[in-house]
């Protein structure tokens, strides 16, 4: 491991503002901030960008960017202390186990911006808006909570509008192409490092805001899922 990192990963074990697969927090997050705001998650934060913009944005909200990588999360942690914001945090852990950091209805939206499309057919389950990772966000998402979808592959797009169809979920807004928008949100107009990379070379940014219904299918829907990729995206 480089001399940066190992700076850097002793200097986030003093944030006040980063919690490393913390114990005992679920359903604490309100003592945490001392705040009775809700709480919005940025799932695979990478620097924290969204974290970061969208706190300067709703200083009566309280935002946790999570991601496993603690090099990165120290960037959106440093900038966050540096400009006082005391409405973000960030949560260094495994998005697999994010139902253990948080209690029923303590969530009230997730922004997923520019994760991993995990291309490969295989690994497709490894998507963040797979019905394995819906199924943990629904343990502790509000009824009705919004997940915000911001990508540029148009695979993991296309990928979640079939979820969304396909698990009753409610679709409140679907956008092609961010970028060509005129009268786009504030919110869509925060950039992330990969976002500013263009790594899909697509030159469009999809935009998709969906909500969970009351129950998602079993698992058994899954198989349909994964018979309908085959056709979609090809045998990997």
């Amino acid at each position: 491991m480089g001399q940066k990192k190992l700076i850097r990963f002793a200097e986030i074990e003093t944030f006040p503002n980063v919690l490393q697969y913390p114990r005992d927090i679920k359903g604490k997050w309100r003592n945490f901030f001392k705040t009775n705001n809700e709480l919005i998650l940025e799932l695979a934060c990478g620097k924290g960008e969204y974290a970061v913009g969208l706190g300067k944005l709703y200083p009566q909200k309280n935002f946790i960017g999570v991601d496993l990588k603690g090099n990165r999360i120290w960037v959106g942690a440093k900038k966050a202390l540096q400009e006082n914001l005391a409405n973000v945090a960030f949560l260094r852990t495994q998005i697999d186990m994010i139902a253990t950091y948080f209690d029923q209805n303590e969530v009230a939206a997730i922004w997923i911006t520019f994760p991993d499309p995990q291309l490969r057919l295989s690994k497709a389950k490894k998507r963040l808006t797979h019905p394995k990772f819906l199924r943990l966000y629904q343990q502790f998402l509000i009824p009705g909570g919004c997940i915000h979808l911001k990508t540029d592959s148009p695979i993991l797009y296309h990928f979640t509008k079939l979820i969304i169809e396909m698990y009753d979920c409610k679709l409140h807004t679907d956008i092609d192409n961010v970028t060509k928008e005129p009268d786009v949100s504030t919110e869509l107009k925060i950039k992330t490092h990969y976002e500013s990379l263009d790594i899909a070379q697509s030159q469009k940014v999809h935009y998709l805001c969906f909500s969970l219904p009351e129950t998602l299918p079993t698992i058994e829907k899954d198989i349909e899922l994964k018979e309908k990729l085959k056709e979609y995206e090809g045998v990997a």
